[in-house]
């Protein structure tokens, strides 16, 4: 299968609790049938959320649903596999704020 292939890198910032250990970063490496920066793009474009939180909306989704798509067969996935699709739909169909109100305005 040709994917686009990604490092991943984990750093423990902060921990909710002063004084407590963060843990030593980790890196991993993983492929994508898609380009990861350009959806990352489009979820921040639409401005629902800010640009860390669509970030990680976006990838944390990818990185997901590839490890489904590439074990599609495993029964660990059958009972989330068509919710997530209708997720993935309602998420690609939402428009951005701005949009949303132009169209309700139009509407009354």
């Amino acid at each position: 299968m040709r994917e686009h292939r990604y490092r991943v890198t984990l750093e423990h910032l902060a921990t909710p609790k002063e004084g407590a250990a963060t843990h030593a970063a980790i890196d991993f490496e993983t492929g994508n049938h898609d380009d990861l920066f350009v959806i990352i793009d489009k979820v921040r474009s639409r401005g629902q959320f800010d640009a860390d939180t669509a970030a990680s909306l976006a990838l944390g989704l990818k990185l997901f649903t590839e490890v489904m798509l590439k074990n599609r067969s495993n029964p660990l996935f059958a009972d989330i596999n068509q919710p997530m699709r209708d997720f993935i739909q309602k998420l690609k169909a939402q428009q951005p704020p701005a949009a949303e109100a132009a169209a309700n305005q139009v509407t009354n």
